[in-house]
């Protein structure tokens, strides 16, 4: 199944006319492998573009798994739109709706040299002014944090205002050491800027995959680009 999807990208790729390439993603160690009864939508790079970025979603089936191809040279004020346009067509489809269809984004496992993928089914993003409008109440409380990504550094903001600089490769290590010290409930809301690279946004989620902390827990519900 791992080596049909390949080959499914491949023909895709090839037959969308001057074999455009389309990077993915890079992980390593992915937690889902493979999954059956899918259908791909593509967000391509396209220089020739005025916003570089391109969307085939002529085979996607409501019914299905849906592995979305983002080529991670886009930045995420490019493909987030579109992603959230893919996200919103399938939950609010009417007829044959399939509540456990799934949507993944697809990525590159150097572990394996094959496909790894990252579900982001429940994740709801929030764009410029649904951002500034978005109800924010609860969360600069004593109980709650805020981490901000910033384009060159990551920042974890804690309700005391403490600021804390740190890096992808770091970034788990830094947020356990942050909130180890008061073991109570902590809900982390995350904060990416739009020029932050797909790439980057993919490395840094399967950094935040890695967190096992029963006291502290990753707002997935209302993640927000802006």
């Amino acid at each position: 199944m791992k080596h049909l999807y390949l080959l499914l990208i491949s023909i895709v790729l090839l037959s969308c006319g001057n074999e455009r390439i389309l990077q993915l993603p890079e992980i390593e160690t992915a937690k889902i492998t493979e999954i059956n009864d899918v259908s791909h939508a593509y967000l391509f790079y396209d220089e020739t573009k005025e916003d570089s970025v391109e969307l085939n979603r002529k085979n996607l089936i409501i019914t299905t798994n849906w592995l979305v191809n983002v080529d991670k040279r886009l930045t995420l004020g490019q493909a987030i739109p579109k992603i959230k346009f893919l996200q919103e067509k399938k939950r609010n489809a009417e007829l044959h709706k399939n509540e456990d269809a799934k949507n993944y984004f697809t990525c590159n496992d150097t572990s394996i040299k094959n496909l790894g993928f990252l579900e982001f089914t429940d994740v709801v993003y929030f764009i410029d002014e649904e951002y500034l409008s978005r109800d924010l109440t609860g969360i600069e409380t004593d109980d709650n944090h805020m981490v901000i990504f910033s384009l060159n550094e990551i920042s974890l903001v804690t309700s005391d205002n403490e600021v804390v600089e740190t890096n992808i490769k770091d970034l788990v290590t830094d947020i356990e050491k942050t909130y180890k010290k008061k073991k109570i409930q902590r809900t982390i809301y995350l904060g990416f800027q739009s020029s932050l690279s797909f790439q980057d946004y993919i490395s840094i989620k399967c950094e935040l995959s890695r967190l096992k902390i029963d006291y502290i827990t990753i707002d997935v519900n209302e993640s927000f680009i802006y």
